[in-house]
């Protein structure tokens, strides 16, 4: 895969880029959808992630792509951990609007604050990795080799956790809370650690995201981008962590071309991809290989 990104065109490795990093973000939402909630907030975590990263950059000097990366994800975690209780009591709807109203408020206050760019947002400039400084012609690869390695990483983390103990009992709340707590289980606790670990993930993918992109703007948290997540995550299913990449590039490939083929209607040809997934592909693309419950 890396030795690929040192021959393909500078227009593939970006893309690749962005779908491993919003993969990453899509991947924490995989996480609470086995335990039966869908947040719509996710794009909060997005943002959360890369305005520490470009803060960090900008303001401290502190360069280097790799520790922007996990920093952004510690301060989205750090973020995420007063709400996390809270939120681990409701389900559906009201699990949904709540984050979506985080995500909202979030929004807002970048929206307001000169201190951070308001509408606009701001810049930050090319980043180091290990101390090294980044030719200009290089930078696309470095930042993909990044993100593709640290994805794969977290993937495969996210596989062990899933098939852990503790991620086992998250299928058995979507499938019965009740049972669980008479099991000895907690519920609360195992969807408050899914939500600290979601947002891991999504500013993870947020500072992955800025710095690939060199910008960041109170739209990371707008209810739309939270929307794209959740997209790829219900293309992908929740059976598997590969499917959410595959999802996610999906979703990159035919934005990309239907934006340019059909750039007043590429929202409707997304809609229509994802009816025809949903329609023949009910559990989504991890489907085709992973043999779940039937429920």
């Amino acid at each position: 895969m890396l030795a690929i990104g040192w021959f393909a065109p500078k227009w593939l490795t970006f893309l690749v880029t962005m779908a491993a990093a919003n993969g990453l973000v899509s991947l924490g939402i995989v996480g609470l959808m086995r335990g039966g909630v869908v947040p719509f907030g996710q794009g909060m975590m997005l943002a959360i992630g890369g305005y520490a990263a470009a803060l960090a950059f900008n303001k401290l000097g502190f360069t280097d792509a790799l520790g922007l990366a996990l920093g952004g994800g510690v301060m989205a975690t750090l973020v995420a951990a007063p709400f996390a209780p809270l939120l681990s009591r409701y389900r559906g709807i009201f699990f949904a609007m709540l984050t979506l109203a985080l995500s909202m408020v979030t929004y807002g206050l970048l929206m307001k604050l000169d201190m951070l760019g308001g509408s606009d947002g701001f810049n930050l400039g090319r980043p180091t990795l290990l101390g090294f400084k980044l030719p200009d012609e290089r930078v696309g690869f470095v930042m993909y080799s990044l993100t593709v390695v640290l994805a794969t990483v977290m993937a495969l983390l996210a596989r062990v956790y899933f098939d852990s103990t503790r991620g086992l009992v998250t299928v058995a709340v979507r499938e019965n809370e009740l049972r669980v707590e008479y099991l000895g289980g907690s519920v609360r606790q195992a969807m408050t650690i899914n939500f600290i670990l979601a947002a891991f993930c999504g500013g993870m993918g947020g500072a992955l995201v800025v710095m690939s992109l060199g910008h960041i703007e109170p739209t990371f948290s707008f209810w739309t981008t939270s929307g794209e997540f959740v997209f790829v995550a219900i293309l992908a299913g929740w059976q598997s962590v590969a499917a959410v990449f595959v999802a996610s590039t999906v979703l990159e490939v035919v934005r990309s071309f239907s934006s340019a083929y059909f750039p007043n209607t590429w929202q409707l040809a997304l809609g229509l991809f994802l009816l025809f997934v949903i329609r023949f592909l009910p559990k989504g693309i991890g489907s085709l290989w992973m043999k779940g419950p039937t429920r």
